[in-house]
This record gives C-alpha cells, structure tokens and sequence, in this order.
C-alpha cells in the first residue's frame, strides 16, 4: 500500500505470546532503506499506557481519543490494511519532538 510519512494506517498487531493478532492503528514515521519496509509508532485508546496523547484525534480520523506509545518498529508496507487519515500539523510536531528525545538526536 501506498504510505506517507505522518499517514495514520491499520495494521496487524501480534500479542506478545504470538497467539494471534488484531488490526491497529499506527502512525507512518517514513520508509526505511528496505524496499517495502516502513517505520512505525502504535497508537492506542489506553492514554495510560501512552508517551504522549493526540490533541487532533479526531483531524487524524480516529474513533476515540488516543495517544502515541514510544515503540518504533518496521512492518512491510504490504501489511498496512487502510490508510485511514494523518496527524494534525500540531501532533506532527509533538512526535517529532519525543523522537529526538527517544532516539537521543
């Protein structure tokens, strides 16, 4: 599928014991240097459980609100189901930000 850095997608997450798996949104970081392969961030309605919640929940076209938990990781892009919107510009920024801070840059 077709994706671009900040697009909120679905996609396939795992439970950790691997016993199966549930379609989850997840914010598109960029593309990595893999054909195919895109770097990822989840998001979850478990504000609790989050780095940093969404003030434009709704701009992105999410149901609930939700918030951005600090698990990069790369999925092929063949598994993304639906790009279902894109982070507001001000989100945009506040993830830029905690990514320098995680990534130490």
């Amino acid at each position: 599928m077709n994706c671009s850095r900040h697009d909120v997608v679905l996609l396939p997450i795992p439970f950790t014991d691997l016993s199966s798996q549930k379609v989850r949104p997840a914010v598109v970081l960029g593309h990595g240097s893999f054909p195919g392969d895109l770097f990822v961030v989840p998001i979850t309605s478990q504000l609790a459980n989050t780095d940093f919640p969404l003030n434009a929940w709704q701009a992105a076209r999410l149901n609930v609100p939700c918030g951005i938990k600090s698990q990069i990781c790369t999925i092929e892009d063949r598994l993304v189901r639906k790009v279902v919107g894109r982070l507001h510009p001000t989100d945009v920024a506040t993830l830029q930000t905690h990514l320098r801070n995680w990534l130490g840059l």
